[in-house]
């Protein structure tokens, strides 16, 4: 059975909705960011501080370029995750790619503080400049498109399912 992998801005939901959809979907749920926190020993962000943006997307694509989850799960990436083509190769390899996508004003409500979020963000770049450097990456990758915004994390979490029907053999 394929994982299903969330891909998507910082803000759009991926952990949130990843939670409630691995509960539905009788998965396990798996944040990639927490298991670079884990193996770094740091938060997000002491970790780009002290390694800088691109020695940061390096570490999370040798990370996820090597990630098997134990049984099926719903893997919730960070927003940088679609920055290598070994890492995003990897995963489309392990599971269906599902991009959750959401306007950027929508996501710039969502980030109240890009200084402590854990940001793969370039110095004097902006949230804007992130988005519109991830959007066609997020589209690149996606096996399915999924538009979170006026949504609920339950329908969008069905939604998925909906896509997922035959495969994962669940009753809606």
């Amino acid at each position: 059975m394929k994982n299903i992998i969330l891909i998507g801005m910082p803000g759009a939901g991926k952990s949130t909705i990843g939670v409630v959809l691995a509960k539905v979907a009788g998965a396990a749920f798996v944040d990639t960011d927490l298991l670079i926190q884990q193996q770094e020993g740091k938060l997000l962000q002491a970790i780009v501080d002290k390694i800088g943006c691109d020695n940061f997307i390096t570490l999370e694509s040798n990370f996820l370029a090597g990630f098997i989850p134990q049984g099926f799960s719903v893997i919730a990436t960070g927003g940088s995750a679609v920055y290598t083509k070994i890492a995003m190769d990897n995963l489309s390899s392990i599971g269906k790619i599902v991009y959750l996508q959401l306007p950027y004003s929508e996501i710039e409500k969502r980030i109240h503080n890009i200084t402590t979020r854990g940001l793969a963000m370039a110095k004097g770049k902006t949230l804007l400049d992130l988005y519109n450097e991830r959007l066609p990456l997020y589209q690149k990758y996606a096996d399915i498109t999924i538009d979170c915004q006026n949504k609920t994390i339950e329908n969008i979490a069905l939604e998925i399912l909906n896509e997922f029907k035959k495969e994962l053999n669940v009753s809606l």
